[in-house]
């Protein structure tokens, strides 16, 4: 593999970049009126990627220190939590599905100049998000107990761990409006904003999450119920400080009072290019249910240790994932730019970047398996299964650093279709039948979910990639 950025676009990074790399940090953090179609690439990529890196951090440390504080009250108390976020993630899906067209509609109309019909489809993204939250918090609410028996909880998790699920289905209103607002900034080159986003939602999660968890003074102890009311709050407050920015307007989009009208062509084309980013996370997500519908029917401890390994993951990889967002971003404004080359430029030379970091992971990964996963719990069973996933996971990181890049820049060109008819085959129709074959057919137990994902996930990074070399996605209109 090669870097095909333009000989001129490596000539400006050298001659037109800031005087000094603080400089350049200092404005990534801030935010700036800087045209990422037209500034040199090297920069265009920092200042995207520094916030976008920087948001998911936070995000990432939240779920670790979300998870070191529920483990405290036992593996089914793990457990219950990572049966909910087999729920959870089908709203993850939903939203993120969203959040990808919404990103890439913005991001193509900023491209092109037109920044009111940017700031009237963020609009009609909002209408969306809080639409499609009714029935989820209805359904979550009313048949938590319901849902939790169905992913074959314990009797523990049944009789005390619903209210937990009660809470983040029911507020799951919050958590579209998070992915698909801060969607909005990321398209529109405001990734600063997001990044303050985040960082303000996480830091009160942080806050509030031991506190009502243990409770303090007068403050109750509401143990496992603790958790999902500080998400939820921080959540929030996080939605709050969204929609001040975006009326009171950012460096690349501000949105008036006189745009808050329903604009039915300009929602449907959001729903149209959405469906393809709704189907591939729903297949990814639905997927991620059905292993763990695999992994509790061997044991709580194999679901408390996945749910753990899983947490140490999302923990290390934000800042890839970070990086990958940079790529929807740069791909997006630059195809409305009319500047497909250096689209694809900025996405090889974020690949380099991620396979870089992954690759230092995954060395940490198979050399301390044990000590990373015996940090959140004491329990042998539940960190001999942690560490054993992380061990196998270690092995696919190198390829996966590609895969993240090349589907984002497919999802930042608004072809949603192509990862979704991908992530089909290699999730349902390859990851889910192994799974269960390795791990129930042929008694691998929860070794043969974990053989299962690592084959599967690997072989999904190489077939995108060869994909995304073939150079279909930047034909894509939205």
């Amino acid at each position: 593999m090669t870097d095909p950025s333009p000989p001129a676009s490596a000539a400006n990074d050298a001659h037109d970049a800031p005087t000094s790399l603080w400089g350049e940090l200092r404005d990534a953090v801030r935010g700036t009126n800087a045209d990422y179609t037209k500034i040199p690439l090297r920069r265009a990529v920092f200042l995207l990627a520094v916030p976008m890196v920087l948001e998911l951090v936070l995000e990432s440390t939240f779920a670790v220190v979300d998870i070191f504080f529920v483990a405290k009250l036992g593996p089914s108390a793990v457990a219950t939590v990572g049966l909910t976020e087999s729920y959870l993630f089908l709203l993850y899906a939903v939203a993120m599905g969203l959040a990808m067209a919404v990103t890439a509609v913005v991001a193509r109309r900023i491209g092109e100049g037109k920044r009111e019909e940017a700031a009237m489809t963020a609009v009609q993204a909002i209408f969306i998000a809080l639409l499609v939250s009714v029935l989820p918090a209805v359904v979550g609410i009313v048949y938590a107990q319901d849902l939790l028996r169905l992913m074959g909880a314990d009797a523990w998790s049944i009789e005390h761990g619903y209210r937990y699920t009660q809470w983040m289905l029911g507020g799951n209103a919050v958590i579209m409006l998070l992915f698909v607002i801060n969607a909005i900034f990321r398209g529109a080159g405001d990734a600063a904003i997001a990044m303050r986003v985040l960082w303000l939602s996480n830091g009160l999660n942080i806050l509030l999450c031991p506190l009502l968890i243990f409770g303090m003074g007068p403050v109750p102890a509401l143990g496992i119920e603790g958790a999902a009311i500080a998400t939820n709050i921080g959540r929030g407050v996080g939605v709050l400080f969204q929609l001040w920015v975006l009326f009171r307007g950012g460096k690349h989009i501000s949105v008036s009072l006189s745009q808050l009208v329903w604009r039915g062509a300009m929602l449907w084309n959001i729903v149209r290019t959405s469906l393809g980013g709704v189907g591939q996370m729903i297949v990814a997500m639905t997927s991620w249910i059905f292993l763990m519908r695999i992994l509790a029917s061997i044991g709580s401890e194999a679901v408390a240790g996945a749910t753990i390994a899983i947490r140490i993951m999302m923990f290390v990889m934000m800042p890839a994932w970070g990086m990958s967002n940079a790529a929807a971003t740069l791909v997006g404004q630059n195809l409305g730019a009319q500047q497909p080359e250096r689209a694809e430029a900025s996405v090889w030379r974020i690949g380099w970047y991620n396979m870089a970091y992954l690759v230092v992971v995954s060395v940490a990964f198979f050399a301390f398996p044990q000590a990373l996963v015996g940090f959140f719990s004491d329990d042998p069973k539940v960190v001999a299964v942690g560490a054993e996933w992380l061990r196998i996971l270690s092995y696919s990181f190198f390829v996966y650093g590609w895969w993240m890049v090349t589907v984002q820049a497919f999802n930042g060109a608004g072809d949603t279709v192509t990862p979704t008819k991908i992530n089909v085959v290699f999730f349902w129709l390859i990851q889910i039948p192994l799974s269960y074959l390795l791990a129930i057919h042929l008694g691998w137990q929860h070794s043969g979910v974990f053989w299962a994902v690592f084959f599967s996930e690997t072989s999904v990074g190489l077939f995108t990639l060869w994909l995304f070399r073939r150079g279909r996605w930047k034909t894509v209109q939205v």
